[in-house]
């Protein structure tokens, strides 16, 4: 098999830094993870939360913890770090060689989407609260096969609630069916979700949004692995 993934962001109308951070990183027994974390409110506060959050989440993956026990650890140093005044949403998308499948862990008012093959988009949600409100908390852990044909979106709420303030929100399996009908690609589906959020905001995204886009696809599995970053550098001269 072969995995593709992309992914789209674009910070709250004009605030400079966005409070949503994603990072990646290699399993020890094979795979990899992606980490997405959305500090509570925007900005440069929003921004520290998040990274630390997921900087927490990355260095246990890399000591080979588990995803559960990766977020609860995460949980458990924001709680003490400012006693449940802060807060950040967590998605955990975990290729796992060791179990064959799609490990799907959430805390907060996050989403994730999984088609199976020949299927449709399923919402699957979290049960849990944002890290940092209270001193125990449990995420919300799904898994699925992995196969051909598998696809998983994740988000932060500035898409999910995208368009709501004008009354329109963004229908995303209806948004999703379009484009990847149009063009079945990983990163024309983050890019074309990323539009449609601008545009169901009226050009001006009321909140930092982020999108994560995986596909399981047929192919060889002793193949090259490749990475593409794309980002605006301000100028601050």
């Amino acid at each position: 098999m072969h995995l593709s993934v992309a992914a789209g962001k674009i910070n709250k109308w004009a605030v400079r830094e966005s409070g949503d951070t994603l990072e990646m990183i290699e399993r020890p027994h094979g795979g990899i993870s992606f980490v997405l974390a959305d500090g509570q409110s925007s900005g440069e506060a929003a921004k520290a939360i998040s990274i630390r959050v997921v900087r927490k989440v990355i260095s246990e993956l890399a000591e080979g913890v588990r995803d559960g026990a990766a977020a609860r650890a995460a949980n458990d140093m924001l709680y003490e770090l400012r006693r449940g005044k802060v807060s950040a949403t967590l998605i955990i998308l975990s290729v796992d060689l060791d179990s064959g499948s799609l490990v799907i862990t959430q805390c907060g008012d996050s989403g994730v989407y999984v088609r199976p093959p020949a299927g449709d988009l399923m919402l699957i949600e979290s049960e849990s609260p944002a890290l940092g409100f209270y001193q125990h908390t449990r995420p919300t852990i799904d898994q699925v096969y992995l196969e051909p044909g598998l696809i998983a979106l994740a988000f932060t709420d500035g898409f999910s609630h995208a368009g709501e303030h004008g009354g329109e929100p963004l229908d995303i399996p209806t948004a999703f069916e379009k484009i990847w009908q149009a063009t079945p690609s990983v990163q024309a589906v983050a890019d074309g979700l990323l539009e449609r959020a601008i545009e169901a905001d009226n050009g001006h995204p009321r909140d930092d949004t982020s999108i994560l886009v995986l596909h399981v696809q047929s192919g060889d599995p002793e193949g090259p692995r490749s990475m593409r970053v794309e980002m605006p550098i301000p100028d601050n001269r």
